[in-house]
């Protein structure tokens, strides 16, 4: 039988208050555990690989000399968040997202936000994602994300924060989906006992909100991919075939007479919407990158005639860089006329000298981020760095302040995860997903939850060895 002892760590637990009890929504679900042994649980754990393996959910690791695919490492020890906090939580990343959109349709068109000096001009204009070819082109709704990631945490005191916003092409739905189907399959007893909010009609929420962004009756969607050798290519490949739609390449597409068609072995088929996986640069080879054998010639002109939907927008990438990132409270002020719901991290913008001073004194407490930087590359954790990567760090900040931002290291929430020697707590975050199509924002409930796998690490990445768990939204009250 299992022995499970309340985390001897401070902050604040997901399973245990810091008393020791067992907080309420995890009371059946820990009655449960506490009968199960180490055995049978890593038993459950092999199953869950060999599932994986099976269905193809890997991913590669940029940089690895072998290529090999891997795992993103699954714990069966489910993340359960009560439905009343989950509503706020939906009604926070709903407000931001509806924020962002509108600001992405504002420094595109009006600049308002800039005239009203609530955000300086040289951080729209001077951002490495701001596109001056999508000044001034409308968008259908104006939404320019369609499929946004908000990565939330909690601190040590219990309080939910926004980590980081994902507008160009987030990724990790597909983990969150198949995380459920494995659980169900090994654990069907536990479903039949909880209340679980589903999570697997995401693939037709996701469809039905790439349709209604385009204006034709019946439009042709397809999903555009780098191809399989890009680490997300599994996901890619899984969200077409669950939305009954085409995973295209570049190569499989083309422009005639001003719209973009798909070749098949019935001839030329005209599309009206892409979900498109490949950033910016890589597009469209006429408009950006001359090099890109990734994109489709000529579909930025197709794009600003409104002849095809992109999904996320091309120029999207201003709203989640994290030189933006703290100016997002602002701007839910500014255009929504409310509240932040969920507050930012406070950030240290060292492009500032006054901010930049204090990071240069404080490196050893502070997280430090390029803004530019994703899945966990180009930081510092300052708490545990050595001297060596601080002052090599240090170098670099005095060498280019405007490339990165600085945070307080907070004491992430942690999970209980299932481990050799039993269960244990580790550090997690959570990423839920947000459809926009200029009816509503729609969500399922629940999202991704990324762990840092080793005992102490506030990584969570998969390509820094994080791994996933199911999330469940108990809907009611456990017997």
């Amino acid at each position: 039988m299992q022995s499970i002892t309340p985390p001897a760590v401070s902050g604040f637990d997901e399973m245990f208050a810091r008393e020791g009890a067992v907080r309420p929504h995890y009371s059946s679900y820990h009655g449960w555990l506490l009968g199960q042994s180490n055995e049978l649980l890593h038993r459950k754990r092999q199953e869950a690989e060999l599932l994986f393996h099976r269905v193809g959910i890997t991913f590669n690791v940029y940089g690895e000399e072998s290529g090999a695919e891997r795992l993103i490492p699954f714990d069966v020890v489910p993340r359960i968040i009560p439905e009343q906090e989950w509503r706020h939580l939906e009604q926070g990343t709903a407000q931001r997202v509806r924020a962002l959109n509108q600001f992405l349709d504002d420094i595109y068109h009006g600049q308002e936000i800039i005239r009203a000096g609530r955000i300086p001009a040289d951080q729209i204009y001077g951002n490495a994602h701001y596109q001056p070819c999508m000044q001034d082109v409308d968008l259908p709704n104006q939404v320019y994300s369609h499929v946004s990631g908000v990565d939330l945490i909690r601190d040590g005191e219990g309080t939910w924060y926004v980590l980081e916003d994902n507008l160009r092409t987030p990724s990790g739905v597909s983990y969150m989906i198949e995380n459920r189907r494995v659980m169900m399959r090994l654990f069907p007893e536990l479903f039949a006992g909880q209340s679980v909010a589903p999570v697997e009609h995401y693939p037709s929420l996701l469809l039905d909100t790439l349709q209604h962004s385009s204006a034709v009756a019946y439009p042709t969607v397809v999903l555009l991919t780098p191809g399989r050798f890009n680490s997300a290519y599994f996901e890619h490949a899984f969200l077409a075939q669950q939305m009954g739609i085409e995973l295209v390449e570049g190569a499989d597409l083309f422009v005639k007479d001003g719209f973009v068609y798909m070749r098949t072995t019935a001839g030329p088929q005209r599309v009206d919407v892409i979900y498109r996986r490949i950033d910016d640069d890589f597009l469209d080879p006429l408009a950006f990158n001359p090099d890109s054998m990734l994109g489709v010639p000529g579909l930025l002109s197709v794009y600003r005639q409104g002849k095809v939907v992109l999904a996320n927008a091309i120029g999207s990438g201003v709203g989640d860089d994290k030189s933006i990132y703290p100016y997002v409270p602002e701007m839910i002020r500014f255009y929504l006329g409310e509240e932040p719901i969920l507050e930012n991290v406070p950030t240290r913008l060292c492009r500032r000298p006054e901010d930049l001073q204090y990071v240069l004194e404080h490196l050893p407490e502070l997280v430090v981020k390029e803004v530019h930087g994703a899945g966990g590359y180009g930081m510092l954790v300052g708490p545990a760095a050595s001297r060596e990567e601080i002052d090599s760090f240090r170098q670099r900040l005095r060498a280019r302040p405007d490339n990165y931002i600085a945070q307080p290291t907070l004491s992430l929430s942690t999970c209980p995860i299932f481990v050799e020697q039993g269960i244990a707590p580790r550090h997690i975050d959570l990423r839920p997903f947000v459809l926009s199509d200029g009816r509503a924002t729609r969500m399922v409930p629940g999202g991704l939850t990324r762990v840092a796998m080793n005992a102490g690490s506030l990584v969570v990445n998969s390509s820094q060895g994080g791994g996933t768990k199911d999330t469940w939204v108990v809907e009611a009250p456990s017997c």
